[in-house]
């Protein structure tokens, strides 16, 4: 009797093994950088150590529970850090912060705070560089993924084939700014990558900022080839105008609060692998904006940003890499030092686990 309980029970032990399976992974990125930029303060260039050049350093987790019939309950916890004080990088400590459910069948569903479908296309479909999406210093083209992230966002991703869509909503809640709907569509066969996004965030005022991208990337041998284009469009006096247009580079280009009508950028970029350690890339963005106020009706602002990178890889987990930079600002917009030009370089090493 003994016996045959023993056996039962494990049994039911090994059934139940097999029937959900977990799997808990430590993830992260050590980035730290040393960054001399002109022009930084009045007449003075700045010699900085920075928390990241090519990559934000960060720490997360993610969790996968295998429950049978092609179902996997899935979820993400990622928090941002600043590897050269050890601070949090921003107010939220958990930059991202979701669960969900996927199917092999019906696709992914995911809910809490994330990433929105403007990064993702920007990131999986035409990225800046091909060993890593952008330059975390210095990103033009994230200035206009409308905050990058959503929260309260509920995110549902199919795939059939080469085609991948998504669509987000984000309820908002109260006096949140994160009122949100949109979708995206990716095509990925081979060497060639494409799609475009929509994504309309809406402030407690019902103002509107409206934001399109599209774009491909091609791949040939060692070389990586892409191409994109994206605008916001920002309705009058809302309360998102300063956020999301406070700068394409961080919060260094000045324009009035609320003042911005459009913003449009163009950028083109590519990647030659020279070795299988060492890969060169360079990026171009031109960016125009226009203006609601009456003085600057007229007046159409330009940036231009130009960026080149050679990447060495010790291994497939660190590499050492070199960065040059060069902005110009045109028309209404400055950095908050008054000045229109300003040029950069990164030496820095990145560890990912």
């Amino acid at each position: 009797m003994k016996k045959a309980a023993l056996a039962l029970s494990i049994l039911a032990a090994s059934t139940s093994a097999a029937w959900a399976q977990s799997s808990v992974t430590l993830y992260g990125i050590v980035d730290v950088g040393l960054r001399w930029t002109s022009n930084a303060n009045v007449g003075s260039s700045e010699k900085q150590v920075i928390p990241g050049g090519m990559s934000q350093s960060r720490l997360g987790v993610n969790v996968t529970e295998d429950m049978g019939g092609g179902l996997k309950a899935i979820a993400n916890l990622e928090h941002r850090l600043n590897s050269d004080t050890g601070t949090v990088a921003a107010a939220d400590f958990w930059r991202q912060s979701w669960v969900g459910i996927q199917s092999s069948d019906f696709g992914r569903l995911t809910l809490g705070r994330q990433y929105n479908i403007l990064f993702d296309i920007y990131t999986s479909t035409y990225a800046s560089f091909k060993y890593s999406p952008y330059i975390e210093a210095y990103k033009p083209e994230i200035g206009l993924s409308m905050g990058a992230r959503q929260d309260n966002m509920v995110k549902y991703l199919f795939e059939t084939g080469p085609v991948r869509g998504e669509i987000q909503v984000s309820a908002g809640e109260g006096n949140s700014q994160n009122k949100s709907y949109g979708g995206m569509l990716r095509y990925s066969q081979g060497p060639i990558a494409f799609g475009g996004a929509y994504l309309q965030v809406e402030d407690t005022l019902g103002k509107k900022v409206k934001g399109y991208t599209a774009g491909g990337g091609y791949t040939a041998g060692p070389w990586y080839v892409n191409l994109s284009w994206a605008t916001n469009k920002f309705d009058r006096g809302g309360l998102l105008g300063a956020a999301y247009t406070s700068g394409l580079l961080g919060n260094v280009l000045n324009a009035a609060a609320n003042d911005v009508r459009k913003r449009d950028m163009i950028s083109v970029g590519a990647t030659y692998q020279l070795t299988p350690q060492l890969n060169l890339g360079g990026h171009y963005w031109y960016a125009t904006q226009t203006h609601y106020s009456a003085a600057l009706a007229n007046t159409k602002s330009k940036g231009h940003y130009l960026a080149f990178v050679a990447d060495y890889a010790f291994s497939k987990r660190t590499d050492a890499y070199v960065e040059l930079d060069y902005t110009k600002h045109d028309g209404a917009v400055r950095f908050a030092n008054g000045a229109e030009k300003r040029g950069g370089a990164i030496v820095g090493m990145r560890h990912r686990f």
